[in-house]
């Protein structure tokens, strides 16, 4: 269902401008040295009245009212959509908002003439085709830090549940049994837990374990700088036979898909505990079911599936369900309200200054630019073709005009140009590169 979103008045505190206290430092509004002293850009060309954004799946209310706020016109879907469904909804479509359920295919893509960037409300951005969104010109961005603290946790939570068989004691108390024992009942403190990539998260739960006396060890494919005593291990066998508790952080690649399967879990510690927060596909599920059974290991928690229903609701089955002393919990690890604000926040803040200043810092997909405004100009956007002799036929191009700033980025795929040119000749400029047999889009901005 679609809920219309009341635009508010921009109020003067918040327009960006400096605080009343110093307001006598400012310029007029509005002349090209107020623009230039606070480093503020003009007004897009087109109005951001008509720049439609559609945010699915409950993006969190910080994002709806920054967006209101830039005066944009918001469309709002409580759930996700069907692909049918989305391929009709984003016709129209400047900023596309979704979070880890809804899949944008190249279909979704095509339709999307008018897309200028997708915003993903969650750390992964494996559910967007982002090559075919590569090459069609539009970035993708996302929130890799804003959840961090969240999973974390989480994680640590679990490790001192999984400890004390806390999940298999609260199901006796449920179902009436008085069971009080101490056998395999184990504090935290002294183990040693592995951290399966040592990123964002993996890093942050190394902190908080070592916080709480764990020994940390770790291993990842691309060298890192260990927090604290925490110390890598050259293979993922060597942590597996030492490890505690192993507890994994990595992405969903080709590399990482079916990554823990019965032959590393046979190498895992006997009654040692297996933690998955990262990706449904990284373990082979009935594996670890087997080895959850015949006692090798002492618990699991998961919180990602291989397949997850689209809506909440009953229905669910995974052959982890009756295994002794396992935690499962429908994909929350970064479901907290502090973590969803700042999702919110941070993405919205990628989106709205790729539409204010063409900026694509922090995109997953597309070379990274910012470039500072330039007064009394009009700033075009073009992506192209990543092809030999491009630059060539760009600056043969501007070499007749007055160009006031001028920066290229470049993926094997595309290059991405801003450039800040007279303002009587962006109209001339703008038609002249588009024109380019490898152009793909471009824009006036302002």
């Amino acid at each position: 269902m679609s809920l219309p979103v009341p635009i508010p008045t921009r109020s003067p505190s918040s327009n960006g401008y400096l605080s009343p206290a110093t307001r006598s430092l400012e310029p007029i509004s509005g002349s090209p040295l107020s623009a230039f002293f606070l480093n503020k850009p003009p007004p897009t060309s087109y109005p951001k009245s008509s720049i439609k954004v559609l945010l699915l799946e409950n993006v969190h209310q910080t994002a709806v009212s920054l967006f209101a706020e830039e005066g944009f016109a918001i469309e709002q879907v409580k759930g996700t959509v069907s692909e049918n469904d989305l391929v009709e909804k984003v016709k129209d479509v400047h900023i596309l908002g979704i979070r880890s359920k809804t899949k944008v295919t190249p279909r979704v893509l095509d339709a999307a003439k008018k897309l200028l960037a997708i915003g993903c409300f969650c750390i992964g951005t494996d559910q967007v085709d982002l090559a075919a969104a590569e090459e069609r010109g539009i970035p993708v961005f996302n929130a890799p830090f804003s959840n961090t603290r969240s999973v974390a946790e989480k994680i640590l939570g679990e490790m001192i549940m999984l400890s004390r068989q806390i999940p298999d004691r609260s199901r006796e108390l449920h179902q009436g049994v008085w069971n009080k024992v101490s056998k395999n009942c184990w504090e935290i403190r002294g183990k040693t837990i592995g951290i399966i990539g040592y990123g964002h998260i993996g890093s942050q739960l190394s902190v908080l374990a070592e916080a709480i006396g764990m020994k940390v060890i770790f291993y990842d494919i691309v060298p890192k700088l260990p927090l604290g005593n925490a110390n890598p291990r050259n293979s993922l066998d060597e942590l597996f036979k030492e490890a505690d508790f192993v507890s994994l952080h990595v992405p969903a690649t080709q590399q990482t898909q079916n990554m823990i399967g019965a032959e590393q879990l046979r190498l895992m510690k006997k009654g040692a505990y297996l933690l998955n927060a990262s990706r449904g596909k990284v373990v082979v599920i009935p594996d670890l079911a087997t080895y959850l059974k015949n006692g090798h290991l002492g618990g699991a928690a998961v919180d990602v599936f291989p397949e997850e229903p689209l809506e909440n609701g009953p229905g669910f089955v995974t052959q982890l369900q009756g295994c002794p002393n396992t935690i499962l919990t429908p994909h929350i690890g970064g479901s907290t309200e502090e973590a969803q604000a700042k999702i919110g926040e941070e993405v919205a803040h990628s989106l709205m200054k790729l539409v204010n200043s063409g900026c694509t810092m922090n995109s997953v997909n597309f070379p990274e630019v910012d470039v500072p405004y330039t007064p009394n100009t009009h700033r075009i956007l073009n992506v192209h073709k990543n092809v030999p002799g491009v630059l060539k036929s760009i600056n043969n191009i501007l070499s007749v005009y007055n160009v006031s700033t001028q920066l290229l980025r470049t993926t094997d795929k595309i290059g991405y140009l801003i450039v800040d040119v007279d303002r009587e000749t962006s109209e001339t400029i703008k038609n002249e590169i588009k024109e380019l047999p490898v152009c793909i889009k471009t824009r006036i901005l302002w």
